[in-house]
């Protein structure tokens, strides 16, 4: 089977996110006044094919040690089987 695994990597809260400001004021400076905070951070996504409990596996390994870095950023996703004809970019 196919799966289409959909990474999202952010800062942690507790992280300074100098992105996130600059885009936070910059809506604001275009008149957004109701956006109240902005968060920068990655979106990756990734396609097996396999078992699915070994993907999972897999999936975990890569996205906490490879991805990510444990000390400043959360990380989290989702797996979804798809179509073995279905083309995913």
């Amino acid at each position: 089977m196919k799966y289409l695994a959909k990474v999202y990597v952010t800062l942690k809260k507790s992280i300074l996110d100098p992105q996130g400001r600059t885009v936070e004021r910059s809506l604001h400076n275009q008149g957004y006044a109701s956006v109240l905070n902005a968060r920068v951070g990655k979106y990756i996504e990734l396609t097996f094919e396999g078992e699915r409990s070994k993907i999972e596996t897999e999936l975990k390994d890569i996205a906490e040690n490879i991805l990510s870095n444990p000390v400043m950023e959360s990380v989290h996703w989702d797996l979804e089987q798809v179509e073995q004809a279905e083309q995913v970019h």
